[in-house]
């Protein structure tokens, strides 16, 4: 034991304090992976039940494996004195891995923690449009965030470079120029971040919304942190950034409730009777199971030079029961006039004013 003592004070001083350093460098190795370990196993006790937490601590444990290390690493490295050759290059190495490590650790958290609670959403419910409220504004913005923490622990992480911190002070001399013309090549950029952040705070869409946006009719498919996909009604998609859904106007028509009312336009002579047209309306609402009871009304909403314009109001669940609805009225109208009324289908008229007869007198011969 004297002779090992004796042999490390015969070495010189730069290699006993590497040899040093090392042997430190090993014990918080140990160190770390002890805590990671005892860390782990508490938690994952503590957080058995409640899936939030759960979640979290099963993002964190990999970044946390190499989190642990490295902080130890560079406690160690710190310590050491600054003139010994090689340690600022650790330094530094050591400080990227740590910021990199940490980004990586809160990026997981935030992604496990929005997985779990959107899985727990009863998006599969009838009565979804909370669910589809909460899915929405969480995915947004849990997008938004990741963006935002990578973003900055990217800087972080770059501005441990001296060259890097040069070139930051050399730009700042310029900053009013270079702020202009980073403003003006960020504005796509900056733009959708913050019309991600309005739509996911104040939520003018959400998933499964059913829009009309450019003339199409369609459901929104997926919001992403740049652009929403809308699933056209024949399986087209429309690519919609998310800057144009804050500056333009659309027909949103689940805001609010998946109930709508369908319409049904007729054309008709004036002399068809409209009580037997009810009744054929009232008829094929009852039988259908797509009307929801809650409207069936027929109604003349203009009269025009040759024919009348009948209107019928019919209601259902949703789009979808109600775009079927509406066909199934209108086929229907369409075949019992056809049957029974086909005189009182809108006629072009050429005979003169003195051929039609006065009113309780009969045609003339």
């Amino acid at each position: 034991m004297q002779d090992a003592l004796a042999w490390f004070h015969n070495l010189p001083d730069p290699l006993a304090e590497w040899l040093t350093m090392l042997g430190a460098a090993l014990l918080s190795l140990l160190a770390s992976a002890l805590i990671y370990r005892i860390g782990r196993r508490l938690l994952q006790r503590t957080t058995r039940g409640h899936f939030p937490a759960a979640a979290i601590v099963q993002g964190a444990h990999l970044p946390a494996r190499w989190l642990l290390p490295l902080i130890g690493l560079s406690l160690v490295w710190h310590g050491a004195p600054d003139d010994l050759h090689g340690v600022m290059g650790l330094r530094r190495l050591t400080a990227l891995g740590v910021m990199a490590c940490a980004t990586w650790l809160v990026v997981r958290c935030i992604n496990h923690y929005t997985a779990a609670y959107l899985a727990s959403l009863p998006l599969k419910d009838a009565d979804n449009l909370e669910a589809r409220r909460l899915y929405t504004q969480t995915r947004v913005l849990s997008r938004t965030l990741v963006g935002l923490i990578t973003l900055v622990g990217t800087a972080l992480a770059l501005m441990t470079f001296p060259t890097v911190r040069q070139v930051g002070t050399s730009l700042l001399a310029s900053a009013g120029v270079v702020g202009i013309v980073a403003g003006f090549a960020a504005r796509p950029v900056l733009g959708n971040l913050i019309a991600g952040l309005q739509i996911g705070l104040t939520q003018p869409i959400r998933l499964d919304d059913v829009v009309i946006v450019e003339g199409e009719w369609g459901v929104i498919e997926e919001i992403t942190s740049a652009y929403v996909v809308v699933r056209i009604w024949d399986e087209r998609r429309l690519i919609v950034p998310l800057q144009w859904w804050i500056e333009h106007p659309f027909q949103n028509w689940t805001r609010e409730s998946a109930e709508l009312i369908g319409t049904v336009f007729l054309w008709v002579d004036y002399r068809m009777p409209l009580a037997p047209l009810r009744e054929v309306l009232k008829r094929v609402c009852e039988a259908s199971p797509l009307w929801d009871r809650r409207l069936a009304l027929l109604q003349v909403t203009e009269a025009g030079e040759r024919a009348m314009q009948l209107r019928a109001l019919v209601t259902a669940a949703n789009s979808s029961a109600a775009w079927d609805l509406r066909c199934e009225v209108r086929e229907a109208l369409i075949d019992f006039m056809q049957r029974e009324y086909p005189q009182h289908l809108p006629l072009w008229r050429t005979q003169g004013l003195d051929r039609v007869p006065a009113p309780g007198h009969p045609p003339a011969a």
